[in-house]
């Protein structure tokens, strides 16, 4: 069973005695049913769980009379053989993304203490033309994603004390012994070569079967074209299975700004525009803006037509390449010795802005933003607005100097810069220096709430 923060934080959301119905919100097979399932087996008395893609009926429950006695009476004679049990009730709507008339009816549950109600669905922010009256202030929001790098930590068998033990090093950029870093990096490639999918992770674990965990990497990307098929609007499906497909080609490029012309020659915004958009909102992919200055606020500075994509799963993008390149990526590991194949010289720095990017999202950071100035000289893979203002965080595949970030640095509006590569920790000046697997303590010092 792989441990999941969500389940803390829908422990937290029942504590609330001023709780409303519950949407759980992700991309597909991120683990929502399986965590709110999970949840539910130790929290309430009796469940009755309605899956609206399995079941189509169902949603005749929602068609005609909204109140709570209506829909509570439809489900239950619906499932004849669950016993009712006031107070300690879940319904569950998985996939409510299929039935808008039961978003509309959530703010006539809301309130209502003989039960309570969670919801998962994906694309949800595509639906607000199909939902006749959303509830807006009546529901309770829970993002969640696949597993982050601490989440796979846990299901390779790490106990928390252990990844605790690693987050002090962080807090003050402190050596870390060899013994510590030297496997710590191993499973920071591990990460990246296989990404926190669910049914990914469980397949390579606990043998560490990569071929195994490849095939079902290659199997939901697949999903994910079909799912575009499925849901896009007509006009846009190709167009945005062609963007999404583009990604890989994308990052291989020297400046991995996304070019409307990858995508199709002579491509623009106006006829891919649309479908950019589409795989924003179904968290197929994330984007990060480019700014023309590093200055608060970075979002008056946006240069709106300069953005980089990413998938928001990094076995996403892994599994495009060709197998002998996760090989290439694990180098050492796990007696996989290979040279660095041609690929991997020409992907590799978009990979790791990708993983980056992939840790930093499922952190719950969703503004990302780069700086990259017009003769190309200085590039700060990603700027994050805090506390403390603007921080710098410039990513490095191996151990190579940081000229961009030390000009930046000159900035005396700038407290502190971050590199993040695969060396040990340290500080010179204003620049930090951490490993790379330290990203998934970002902001460092901090900890993180709700996931």
């Amino acid at each position: 069973m792989l441990k999941r923060k969500a389940l803390d934080d829908l422990g937290l959301w029942k504590s609330r005695s001023d709780r409303n119905p519950l949407i759980v919100e992700g991309a597909r097979q991120v683990g929502k049913t399986y965590a709110v399932r999970a949840f539910a087996e130790a929290a309430y008395e009796s469940v009755y769980e309605l899956n609206f893609l399995e079941r189509d009926t169902l949603k005749s429950i929602f068609d005609g009379d909204l109140s709570a006695d209506a829909i509570l009476t439809g489900i239950r004679l619906n499932y004849p053989e669950k016993r009712f049990s006031g107070g300690r009730t879940l319904l569950f709507l998985d996939e409510i993304q299929a039935c808008p008339r039961a978003i509309t009816a959530l703010k006539f549950l809301s309130g209502d203490e003989r039960f309570d109600v969670i919801c998962s669905g994906s694309a949800l922010g595509m639906l607000h033309g199909q939902v006749d009256s959303w509830p807006v202030g009546q529901v309770d929001y829970l993002h969640m994603t696949a597993l982050d790098f601490e989440e796979f930590l846990w299901a390779a068998g790490l106990e928390e004390d252990i990844v605790e033990t690693v987050r002090a090093f962080a807090d003050g950029a402190k050596q870390i012994p060899e013994a510590i870093h030297k496997p710590m990096m191993q499973y920071f490639r591990q990460y990246l070569a296989i990404g926190g999918m669910p049914d990914v992770v469980k397949t390579f674990f606990p043998d560490r079967d990569y071929a195994a965990a490849d095939a079902v990497q290659r199997r939901i990307y697949r999903d994910y074209v079909a799912d575009i098929a499925h849901y896009a609007e007509a006009e846009i499906r190709l167009k945005a299975q062609k963007c999404w497909q583009s990604i890989p080609l994308q990052l291989s490029k020297q400046n991995h700004k996304f070019q409307y012309a990858t995508v199709e020659h002579r491509g623009n915004a106006h006829k891919f525009g649309s479908s950019v958009d589409w795989l924003l909102a179904s968290e197929m992919a994330m984007k990060v803006n480019n700014v023309s200055q590093i200055e608060y606020p970075l979002s008056a500075f946006e240069t709106e037509d300069h953005f980089r994509i990413y998938p928001t799963d990094i076995g996403l993008l892994i599994c495009t390449y060709d197998f002998s390149l996760k090989r290439a990526l694990l180098g050492q590991e796990d007696g996989l010795n290979q040279t660095e194949s041609i690929v991997l010289k020409t992907a590799k720095g978009g990979i790791y802005e990708a993983l980056a990017a992939d840790i930093l999202w499922k952190r719950g950071i969703g503004d990302l933003r780069f700086y990259r100035n017009t003769p190309g000289t200085v590039e700060i893979e990603f700027l994050i607005e805090g506390p403390d203002g603007v921080t710098p965080i410039e990513i490095k595949a191996g151990n190579n100097k940081t000229r961009s970030l030390d000009t930046v640095l000159q900035n005396p509006d700038i407290a502190a810069g971050y590199k993040f590569a695969d060396q040990n920790a340290g500080i010179s000046g204003k620049k930090i220096t951490l490993p790379l697997y330290m990203l998934m303590f970002f902001p460092i010092g901090q900890r993180k709430g709700l996931n």
